[in-house]
């Protein structure tokens, strides 16, 4: 999971300053301030656009009971099922269809720094700043989930983050398949570096999504974030 990093649209000198844009782009900051509202809420009302994945279509779905049942004359195919499910207990789990998982913790993890445990909100949505990160700060995007019921195929992190309303990052990270099993799972994100210098400070929206390869979304945030001089 990619919170925030050094930004592919957004272009900074060697001091961590933005490169101007061309004379006929600049705007006043009047005119930054009229449309910042409504770029913000186009952020979130409008369509994904090349984020948002097709559905795939990845044929009928089995039960764990099933899928143990489908070519158990192949070793091969029997051991690697048995490795993949380990000690799950398929009388309890077996005749469920669709897989479950919910996340069930975000941390904020900074060389040097007390974790930032970020609360997963009901509804989604976090009221006001859900974190602040310090610029040019390294930091691991770790969480837990829980995964019942059937194997979960190709679960994925998808991250978007808006500045004034412009998408400035999009990032896609595949965790994997998993089966269900009673202890969570942990999954650690690699190291990023937020950006520097005065115009990459301020504010930030961002949508966040848990998804599988069918395309099923297991958790959707949409919040906003600081980037400042120093840590709070």
């Amino acid at each position: 999971m990619v919170l925030v990093s050094n930004f592919e649209n957004m272009s900074f000198d060697e001091q961590g300053n933005e490169i101007p844009e061309t004379p006929h782009t600049a705007k006043t900051a009047a005119d930054d301030e009229s449309d910042d509202e409504k770029r913000s809420h186009a952020a979130f009302t409008e369509d994904e656009d090349d984020e948002e994945e097709r559905k795939i279509e990845l044929g009928p779905q089995f039960t764990l009971k099933e899928q143990l049942e489908k070519d158990k004359d192949d070793e091969s195919l029997r051991r690697w099922k048995e490795q993949l499910l380990g000690s799950v207990d398929i009388t309890s789990v077996g005749e469920t269809l669709d897989p479950e998982v919910k996340i069930l913790s975000l941390v904020i993890k900074s060389a040097g720094r007390p974790d930032i445990v970020l609360p997963i909100p009901d509804n989604g949505s976090p009221k006001g700043l859900w974190f602040t990160l310090k610029e040019g700060s390294h930091y691991r995007l770790m969480f837990t989930f829980q995964v019942n019921n059937n194997i979960v195929s190709g679960l994925k992190y998808t991250n978007t983050v808006w500045k004034t309303g412009i998408k400035v990052d999009s990032t896609k990270e595949m965790i994997g398949t998993f089966s269900p099993q009673a202890e969570p799972y942990t999954h650690e994100m690699p190291e990023e570096t937020t950006p520097s210098g005065i115009f990459a400070r301020g504010t930030y929206s961002a949508r966040s999504k848990f998804v599988d390869d069918d395309n099923k979304c297991y958790l959707e945030i949409n919040y906003t974030f600081d980037i400042r001089k120093e840590w709070l």
